[in-house]
């Protein structure tokens, strides 16, 4: 830990309410490392000559610590000295200000005795591209937008803020300029009910929330449902139930996406697994929704939402196409059936209400097969139940194959969803530099799962599944493949640590 110890005041620890000061007195010594600097004295010193007040000067202390860190990581100071001078075109004085404190940092390193060890940090092993910082509401946020742009429709937006999701709305709230529309709505219910308005109307229609949010969405997402309208419900997970914590991640929201709704209501699952592929999950839910003409679940979490990593800038030519047909005219020979089906999709026609010839009615109760009106026939409503659950499972022919990282047979296979693939990932790259025959695959698509996996399950001797709940994606697999899979199931509020799954894999092999 690198303390300032000139903010360290009788005044300072006396308002903070320290009855003796924590760097002296050894109450730190069991946690931390200190590296006391007294940083005032030293950015003074540093700035000496330049016409600045004061409190300017002390301003530049990030800058000095920041040499300090570039030292102890053997990092080059040119790319934040041109940043600086980039960010502060036009004055000169600040910028030759935090240059100086930059530079009295890394020296201040360079010639102390405080660092007794150094660190080396290698080039990022990453494809060649522009980069940029992404967390992953933001990620969401631009995947939602890039498939506006890919289908051609108005992206609405009608949600009710909520810890960890409201970001999405304060970011698409500012792009009114790509034709975005938001809508705050007054609650939940209100604002699901918008998105339905809105796919209604033609609309690529998008909600989000969290836990909570989707228990009270839970009928507006039947009628969603029932009416096979295309729109996309975002959960960025927290811990729960209830209020629960709304700061915290968890991923135990897994069941109440697959089956919290009413009656035989099936929806499609994705699940995003980084804070960057946030973009891509968001831009296949809209995908999805928009070719098979059903509601998609699109699951995030506390963690990715908040957390962040390099990304780079995709190539909109590179994304995947998103064809919608709008129907014009009648479909029969004297009216338009709403629920006739494409026999590829079994995705029913998309009329805008207002098409001369195409008036049709939607709502919750039952509709007879192609015609859409009102039906209590048994068998009818066992062939409408049969359909959109058909519909889901044809997603399947949408999905890519697994990529196993390692080989397709051994010991162990992880199996991973959402925000614990980067932990497994790291804990099975070191098992395997240790010379496990372990594997790791990631399921993205949780409704409907890909149709390799369990061709792909049959190949290990084990089978791990990690997840931040009681076990609700392993049930699924043991129930889906009759396989004696295992669980490592912490729900602590943060996502579990690659070492944590290393020791486990190694008192399972043996």
């Amino acid at each position: 830990m690198i303390v300032n110890t000139d903010a360290f005041t009788k005044k300072n620890l006396k308002f903070a309410g320290y009855e003796t000061n924590p760097i002296e007195d050894g109450s730190l010594d069991d946690y931390f490392t200190l590296i006391p600097i007294e940083m005032n004295k030293m950015v003074t010193r540093a700035c000496e000559g330049l016409d600045m007040p004061p409190k300017l000067v002390g301003r530049t202390k990030n800058f000095f610590a920041l040499g300090v860190l570039f030292y102890m990581y053997d990092r080059p100071l040119d790319t934040t000295e041109g940043w600086l001078k980039k960010k502060f075109k036009g004055k000169d004085a600040i910028i030759e200000a935090n240059t100086r404190a930059l530079n009295a940092g890394y020296n201040y390193g360079d010639t102390t005795e405080l660092f007794m060890t150094r660190f080396k940090v290698e080039k990022a092993n990453l494809p060649s591209g522009t980069y940029r910082n992404m967390n992953g509401n933001l990620a969401t946020s631009l995947g939602l937008l890039a498939a506006s742009e890919k289908s051609g429709l108005n992206l609405f937006y009608g949600g009710y803020p909520i810890t960890p999701a409201s970001d999405i709305l304060h970011t698409l709230a500012t792009w009114k300029h790509f034709g975005v529309q938001t809508f705050q709505a007054e609650d939940e219910i209100a604002g699901i009910s918008s998105v339905i308005g809105a796919a209604f109307t033609g609309n690529l229609a998008v909600t989000a929330t969290s836990g909570p949010g989707i228990a009270l969405k839970g009928e507006a997402m039947g009628l969603g449902i029932i009416t096979e309208l295309p729109m996309v419900i975002i959960n960025v997970q927290r811990g729960g139930p209830s209020t629960g914590l709304p700061t915290k991640t968890e991923q135990s929201d897994l069941n109440q996406a697959l089956y919290g709704r009413n009656g035989e209501a099936p929806m499609p699952v994705i699940a995003a697994a980084t804070p960057g592929d946030c973009f891509y999950a968001a831009y296949d839910a809209c995908r999805i929704a928009l070719k098979y003409m059903t509601p998609v679940m699109l699951l995030s979490d506390g963690y990715l939402a908040n957390g962040s990593e390099p990304w780079m800038i995709p190539n909109v030519d590179d994304l995947e196409e998103i064809d919608v047909t709008f129907v014009h005219e009648k479909n029969s020979d004297d009216e338009f059936l709403p629920y006739l089906r494409n026999e590829e999709t079994l995705s029913r026609p998309w009329a805008i209400p207002g098409t001369p010839g195409l008036e049709h009615r939607l709502g919750g109760i039952e509709k007879e097969e192609n015609t859409g009106h009102v039906s209590y026939d048994p068998e009818n409503h066992h062939r409408m139940v049969e359909l959109r659950q058909e519909k889901v499972n044809r997603i399947q022919q949408d999905i890519a194959p697994i990529k196993i990282f390692g080989e397709d047979h051994g010991d162990m296979l992880i199996l991973s969803w959402g925000g614990t693939y980067g932990s497994c990932r790291s804990a099975v790259e070191t098992l395997q530099e240790e010379g496990k025959k372990v594997s790791h695959a990631h399921i993205r698509w949780i409704s409907p799962l890909p149709k390799d996996l369990g061709e792909i399950i049959i190949g290990f001797k084990n089978v791990l599944v990690p997840e931040i709940n009681l076990g609700q994606f392993l049930r699924l697999i043991r129930a889906e493949y009759l396989v004696d899979a295992k669980g490592l199931n912490l729900v602590r509020g943060r996502p579990i640590s690659a070492s944590t799954i290393v020791e486990t894999v190694k008192k399972t092999l043996g």
